[in-house]
């Protein structure tokens, strides 16, 4: 009996050692790397936000994540996400299927921030244009192509579009406020915000309220990726998830936690492109199964639309351009699983 003792007492000892062994190993297990690129300079755009406080708020820590982030400079992003420089960046929903159509891009949306579309059409109140008909006899400036949103709304609204002299006039509003345009095409966020700034008042057409289906921004990674390391995609979705919600309950600090990204920017116009894009993030659907999430039928909606205006290269599969399956992991209806 006394052997017998002696014996399990010596298993006690080892399986002790052995358990703190694991336990000291585990504890020291290095956090897994991950750079997340933003699509665009330092500011309020939501998924960048969501990332800065999943960082700030130890979000990405608590996912055993250590997280670079970098800001695109000249539209690189997806060409780094592509050469695996990048693990995940930002794109508009549009965007990914056009480049899923052309040049064919093996990338996939695992996260939808805007249930409305980025894009709006601008003009100044003085200028006595208040409904998309007035647009006849006006002059339209487009930032790089015709969007198929504005084409949706004259063709629903039956404006004359050989009445409207269309200018391509790049990225400075200031094309509104000199008088070079009458009617702009502006990032909705951003820009009306802007030229309010500059002393103008503004009219906002709003595509989404004319029944053009749009979708905003979204997070995308490379298929590759989503295959052989979900549980890293998924990890960071939840980390930026929760940011996220951070950010629609805690919006001042929020708007604190971008200006440390991004020093030289105006609180006040932050904290306005902050709450316009948390209010586009919201629909029926997010309110039933979480924030960032994105369905079949929206995708489907925004592919018809595209394709109605020739605004896709070529046909294929839009289903290959998301996947829902991360954000349906982490929820439980439209509740955040966490840890």
């Amino acid at each position: 009996m006394h052997s017998i003792s002696k014996l399990t007492l010596l298993n006690l000892l080892t399986l002790s050692a052995l358990l703190a062994i694991v336990s000291t190993a585990c504890a020291q297990s290095e956090p897994e790397s991950v750079v997340f690129m933003a699509g665009y300079k330092p500011q309020a755009n939501l998924p960048f936000t969501a990332a800065y406080i999943a960082q700030e708020k130890g979000f990405f820590a608590e996912q055993e994540l250590d997280v670079e982030i970098h800001h695109a400079t000249s539209g690189e992003h997806v060409q780094l996400l592509m050469a695996g420089d990048v693990d995940f960046t930002t794109a508009d929903a549009a965007s990914v299927l056009k480049r899923r159509a052309d040049p064919g891009l093996p990338i996939v949306a695992f996260a939808l921030f805007g249930q409305r579309g980025q894009q709006g059409f601008l003009a100044l109140n003085d200028s006595g244009i208040s409904t998309p008909t007035d647009w006849e006899g006006r002059i339209f400036g487009y930032k790089v192509s015709i969007p198929p949103d504005y084409l949706a709304i004259v063709e629903e609204q039956q404006v004359d579009r050989s009445a409207v002299q269309e200018v391509r006039v790049g990225f400075d509003p200031r094309v509104l406020t000199e008088g070079q345009v009458d009617v702009l095409a502006v990032f909705k966020s951003n820009e009306p915000d802007t030229v309010r700034r500059m002393g103008f008042d503004v009219t906002l057409w709003d595509p989404a309220d004319f029944g053009v289906p749009t979708l905003g921004l979204t997070y995308i990674t490379r298929e590759e990726l989503v295959n052989s390391e979900s549980d890293k995609v998924e990890r960071f979705l939840k980390a930026t998830m929760k940011g996220l919600e951070y950010a629609r309950d805690n919006r001042e600090e929020a708007v604190q936690i971008i200006l440390k990204y991004a020093p030289e920017e105006n609180p006040e116009h932050q904290r306005y492109m902050l709450d316009t894009e948390l209010a586009d993030a919201v629909s029926p659907l997010t309110d039933a199964r979480g924030l960032g999430q994105m369905s079949a039928e929206q995708w489907q909606a925004l592919y018809d639309h595209l394709t109605a205006h020739d605004a896709l290269p070529k046909p294929f599969d839009y289903n290959d351009a998301f996947n829902s399956e991360f954000l349906d992991a982490i929820y439980d209806g439209n509740t955040l699983i966490w840890p």
